[in-house]
């Protein structure tokens, strides 16, 4: 399976999850630069976390109208995997792949931390190495990681199954339901604000990240 990972000026996660798709689970990846227009050779894209374009308007804003993002729509629209992180979930709703808006944080505050989530969709191929309802902890970076959507949306995405993870316990943000991460109606587009490449190597403290990107690796090799 050979990964893209989408980098914008001002990404920062970029080697971040080449690390976990190249180096840990040995799958060829390609580095795509925001300015690509063919990414026909790709079996997942996944846009990653930073600060693409200096979040100048607001945060992907801007990348939403990078050549690449076109093709990103349109690698999605054929039903292939996308993954967005952080500031990738919030390209992803500037582009329409995902409904909602990510907003400034409740306190308005930048925060860094660690944070428990429930696993509400285990049914995607990016969450079928995990158990339904299973805890587990990610990290957060980010100042504008409250999701908010409006009543009907909201109403669509729980009835619909697509909020995919939930903070557990404290949250963070401000998210409307406790929000942390959501797919399309298809499921093969996911969107999430904490970082599972940053929880995929015990080196780090936690591999409870690690399990999205095996579990898509793992769903591939049974279609085959």
């Amino acid at each position: 399976m050979k990964f893209g990972v989408v980098v914008f000026p001002g990404s920062n996660c970029d080697r971040d999850v080449a690390y976990v798709t190249r180096d840990i689970l040995k799958q060829p990846t390609r580095m795509v630069w925001h300015q690509d227009t063919d990414i026909s050779d790709l079996d997942v894209v996944i846009i990653p976390g930073g600060f693409s374009y200096g979040d100048y308007l607001r945060c992907g804003a801007i990348a939403r109208f990078s050549p690449v993002m076109q093709q990103v729509i349109t690698h999605a629209n054929q039903g292939k995997p996308v993954l967005g992180i952080c500031n990738g979930f919030q390209v992803l709703t500037e582009a329409g792949l995902l409904p909602g808006v990510l907003t400034r944080n409740r306190d308005l505050h930048f925060i860094c931390d660690r944070v428990s989530l429930k696993v509400e969709n285990n049914s995607l191929p990016w969450t079928q190495g995990y158990s339904k309802d299973e805890i587990i902890t990610l990290p957060i970076a980010h100042g504008e990681g409250r999701y908010h959507a409006d009543a009907s949306t909201l109403k669509a995405l729980e009835d619909n199954g697509q909020v995919v993870f939930r903070y557990e316990g404290q949250n963070p943000n401000g998210s409307l339901n406790n929000i942390a991460g959501i797919c399309n109606i298809t499921g093969n587009v996911l969107g999430m604000m904490p970082h599972p490449e940053r929880a995929s190597d015990e080196m780090l403290g936690s591999s409870d990240g690690l399990k999205m990107f095996a579990g898509l690796l793992e769903k591939v090799a049974a279609m085959v």
